[in-house]
């Protein structure tokens, strides 16, 4: 077996056992108000369409006026209609300005919003113009951090809000350094991983989906005609207008410097909800969607701190560990990179072999099981190590 002796060797597999709650635990502030029939709060309803409200309607003297609904998160799905633009106000004596444009289709409203919140590091999840559960669980946190009702719809505020993304698409120029960090041999097998020195991209529509926080299917869709894999150094490519996460950037770091300034803020990770949230006192500065272990391996609830974080980690694979909980003689040391089973970057907790980290396969991000872990996508955590630092408390629950 290949065993690499350099390079810091995360565990990422969980004891079988779970954890009791700390005695200091305490839970996440409710994000949403608790329905009327309810006795237990539910944070986060997933609407299966984003609902375009108006604003209520103002009180008329002599009138009965009732509120906006609030809508039914179990509802069916409805037909949508974009908004028709009205023409701006004009003052006396002026002619009233032209509507401005708004998006023409659902696509372009729900690709603008999820661009929108991604750009604030409230994490819709892969961008791909589909209103899903993870667009609404970011849209509603980005709501309560900002003061506003937490209803998860577009209602003229975010609207406006909405206005700011311009353009929503930019065009990205494939340089000859990209295509080093493509491998479309990359093996499958830890076996056969371990004798590289890294572990790249398979493809460039992969490389292209992470880089830009998308679904590769969805790059391939905004460059109709184009094969993303046979592109060349100095090809255009439309993409999201969102910060790209350039891995170029990130170096092999066993144990990043502690940021006092942090120190005191609380990272809360919601298992039931699969959202990571990052808290400064009581302000929800930023919300990632997660993985968070099995119902066989789940996450370790209870409280936990941070001991240390380290970026394009080795990776200690251990198939007694992943299946088990039991370290064995029997692994391999597998190398950095995007495609490195924890991804490109580990925070590790004060509980063995437990920690938060990224993935090598961002599609599953909310949609399968971890070995206990909580697992992010690589360009959510890589922003998420810009807001933690060790020391921090870590509550699961």
């Amino acid at each position: 077996m290949n065993t690499p002796a350099q390079g810091p060797s995360p565990e990422p597999s969980p004891s079988v056992r779970r954890a009791e709650p700390a005695s200091d635990f305490t839970p996440v502030p409710n994000l949403t108000p608790a329905p009327a029939n309810s006795a237990t709060p539910s944070p986060t309803p997933v609407f299966a369409n984003p609902a375009l409200v108006p604003p209520t309607t103002p009180t008329v003297p002599g009138g009965n006026v009732s509120p906006t609904p609030t809508p039914n998160p179990n509802a069916p799905a409805q037909p949508w209609t974009p908004p028709v633009p009205q023409p701006t106000a004009a003052l006396p004596g002026q002619t009233a300005r032209p509507p401005r444009a708004l998006p023409v289709s659902p696509q372009e409203l729900i690709t603008r919003l999820q661009i929108f919140l991604d750009q604030r590091n409230f994490g819709p999840g892969k961008i791909d113009g589909r209103w899903g559960e993870f667009t609404g669980k970011a849209l509603i946190r980005y709501q309560v951090a900002n003061g506003q009702k937490p209803t998860g719809q577009i209602d003229l505020q975010m609207q406006q809000e909405l206005e700011r993304i311009f353009p929503i698409y930019t065009t990205y120029t494939l340089a000859a350094e990209d295509l080093t960090r493509i491998d479309p041999e990359l093996p499958s097998k830890p076996k056969d991983e371990a004798h590289l020195k890294v572990l790249n991209y398979r493809s460039i529509a992969e490389f292209l989906g992470e880089r830009f926080h998308s679904d590769p299917e969805f790059i391939a869709k905004i460059n109709k005609g184009v094969n993303l894999d046979k592109l060349k150094p100095g090809d255009s490519v439309r993409v999201p207008n969102v910060q790209p996460f350039q891995i170029e950037t990130m170096k092999e770091v066993a144990h990043l410097p502690s940021n006092l300034q942090f120190v005191n803020r609380v990272v809360k990770v919601d298992t039931h909800y699969r959202m990571l949230d990052v808290f400064d006192g009581q302000k929800l500065i930023c919300s990632f969607p997660i993985t968070p272990g099995s119902k066989r391996l789940p996450a370790p609830i209870g409280t936990w701190k941070i001991v240390g974080i380290s970026t394009l980690p080795w990776f200690r694979w251990d198939e007694a560990m992943l299946q088990h909980g039991q370290r064995s003689e029997n692994y391999y040391n597998l190398p950095p990179g995007p495609r490195n089973p924890v991804g490109v970057v580990w925070i590790g907790l004060n509980k063995r072999g437990i920690g938060i980290h990224g993935t090598n396969s961002p599609d599953t991000i909310g949609r399968s099981a971890s070995h206990g872990c909580i697992r992010l996508a690589n360009w959510d955590a890589a922003r998420v190590i810009s807001e933690v630092t060790g020391g921090m408390t870590v509550q699961i629950f």
